[in-house]
C-alpha cells in the first residue's frame, strides 16, 4: 500500500506570527521563504532540511515518504 504524501503545509513566521498555507514541491526542498506580511526572508533551523521542516505544520514529502532529505 502507498503512503499518502500531504502536499499542504502551513507556514507560521517566526518574526511576525502570519501564517500561510503552501503547497510543497514533491521534487525538491525548499531552502528559502519570504513571509508575505514582514517580508522576512526563512531559512531551515540547524538541523533541518527545508523550511516546511522547521515551520511548517508537515514536514517535507521526503521525510513523510520515510527518507531523509535532499
Amino acid at each position: 500500500m502507498d503512503k499518502v504524501i500531504i502536499l499542504q503545509s502551513t507556514i507560521t513566521c517566526p518574526n511576525c506570527g502570519h501564517q500561510k498555507e503552501e503547497t510543497m514541491p514533491t521534487d525538491a526542498c525548499q531552502f528559502f521563504y519570504e513571509c508575505e506580511n514582514c517580508k522576512t526572508r526563512l531559512k531551515p533551523k540547524h538541523g533541518d532540511c527545508c523550511v516546511y521542516c522547521s515551520y511548517g505544520t508537515v514536514v517535507c514529502p521526503p521525510k513523510q515518504n520515510g527518507n531523509s532529505c535532499c
